[in-house]
């Protein structure tokens, strides 16, 4: 069981904030912490292509731009693909979004291979500008759309920004274009065997911004870890339990959190009696 590499509830509960912070821009993809998923990942690639990769008219510049930047980290790309972006995508456990400003000034998605969606399809949100983007999260239009617009023009080429989201799942599946799936096994657990059954899945996200097309590149990197191996010791189980609870109650509705309450609070239990 290896040790997680991303333990983002030790900051403290999630919030609508972006809470984002610059890293230095050689750790933008590298080291890649999820590589041992690779081959999964092109397999899925090159199985369900109309499901995680689109592209719109116009963002062909851009993902060339963007595929010469990840092949320059990263290395070549694994295999023969039918787009530059999927190259890229083949080469890193990212999944890659391409932003790009209309003639109205919103940013829009404009391409992406999206292999581990969170709860979302990519068909349903080509093409869409940030406000259709954050549409389902509570309270995200208009305050906080707005802030990440500000963000995405204020963005120099070569900075690099970090965040982290997080969640708990039934499973290791990383393709989760919907959640239904996840919630009708967590209502058929036993809280006996919680601790063992639950996983930590975690979003690494990086927003940069490409220096000729000056394309938004937003990447999303998912670990999923035991939850077991991310509750050792007493600190850790302190700063998941205040972090679970400690979440506004609408954001925890917009996650689906409550169809993990039961199981949570045994897996807790659990982790408190096993040291």
């Amino acid at each position: 069981m290896r040790r997680p590499p991303y333990l983002p509830f030790l900051n403290g509960p999630l919030s609508l904030a972006p809470g984002l912070r610059p890293i230095a821009p050689e750790s933008w993809l590298c080291p890649d912490t999820e590589a041992h998923v690779l081959q999964e990942k092109r397999a899925l690639m090159a199985a369900r292509r109309g499901e995680v990769y689109g592209a719109r008219d116009g963002s062909e510049l851009a993902a060339l731009e963007l595929a010469a930047a990840v092949h320059g980290l990263a290395g070549p790309a694994a295999g023969v693909w039918k787009s530059a972006l999927e190259g890229a995508a083949s080469a890193v456990s990212d999944d890659i979004c391409i932003l790009i400003k209309d003639r109205e000034g919103l940013w829009r998605l404009e391409a992406a291979c999206l292999c581990a969606p969170t709860f979302w399809r990519l068909d349903e949100k080509l093409g869409e500008p940030l406000g259709g983007l954050h549409g389902p999260v509570p309270g995200a239009n208009p305050g906080m759309v707005g802030r990440i617009h500000r963000m995405f023009d204020a963005l120099r080429p070569g900075q690099v920004l970090e965040r982290f989201n997080w969640t708990v799942q039934p499973g290791t599946e990383r393709f989760t274009p919907s959640q239904a799936g996840f919630t009708a096994v967590a209502a058929g657990m036993d809280e006996a065997g919680a601790l063992d059954a639950l996983w930590l899945r975690v979003e690494r996200q990086t927003i940069s911004k490409l220096e000729i097309s000056g394309a938004v590149v937003f990447t999303i990197r998912v670990a999923i870890d035991p939850l077991r191996a991310a509750l050792e010791g007493a600190e850790r189980c302190e700063a998941f339990a205040a972090a679970w609870d400690g979440i506004d109650p609408v954001l925890a509705d917009y996650k689906g959190w409550p169809h993990y309450q039961r199981l949570v609070r045994a897996a807790l239990a659990q982790a408190g009696s096993a040291r």
